[in-house]
């Protein structure tokens, strides 16, 4: 089953706004195995036929909600050298999303069967990273590849933090910065 489009602003965009709040009320109340569609809609104030057509489940819907509100609010740090820059991004994203509200949220985006979330989070990091290497560009520092740090810092960050199997801890994002450091420079 597709998708509605949903057009900006009107009657789309207020639904989607209550139905998110209500379902972002409901989370920070309820266990997430104890809320139904139907619970959202009647605290929405729409029928629960209306979330079906628009979101096909309750875990698509989970996971847009989610997805929203890992959606950056502004530009990366600058704070003047593209090494600080990384580093902050990269310790800034590691400690929120290992917060119990990241990991929940990295779930949620994760549980959606059409990845529609997942992309739109991968898409945020990204662009975040092409921003620090536009920034690193015009400074005249080493050209960052994106997909590289996606790859070697940003990866395994989400993998200890989705199975807990270690504290992703500053020391230890600041090894992983380290190691990309070293494979691109090897004579530092």
């Amino acid at each position: 089953m597709g998708r509605e489009l949903v057009r900006q602003g009107g009657r789309s965009a207020r639904i989607q706004r209550e139905v998110h709040a209500a379902t972002q009320s409901l989370v920070g109340r309820f266990d997430r195995s104890a809320i139904t569609v139907p619970m959202i809609a009647d605290l929405a104030g729409v029928t629960p036929s209306t979330i079906y057509r628009r979101w096909g489940d309750l875990g698509s819907l989970l996971a847009d909600v989610a997805s929203e509100k890992l959606r950056p609010i502004s530009d990366p740090d600058d704070t003047g050298s593209t090494a600080s820059d990384l580093e902050a991004f990269v310790l800034q994203y590691a400690e929120e999303m290992s917060s119990k509200v990241g990991r929940d949220l990295l779930r949620d985006v994760l549980a959606d069967a059409e990845d529609t979330a997942a992309t739109k989070c991968w898409r945020y990091t990204y662009d975040h990273l092409e921003t620090i290497a536009a920034r690193a560009s015009a400074r005249g520092d080493a050209p960052l590849e994106p997909g590289l740090i996606i790859d070697r810092v940003i990866a395994p960050i989400c993998f200890h933090i989705l199975f807990g199997d270690r504290d992703v801890s500053a020391d230890y994002c600041r090894g992983l910065l380290a190691g990309l450091r070293a494979v691109d420079n090897p004579a530092e």
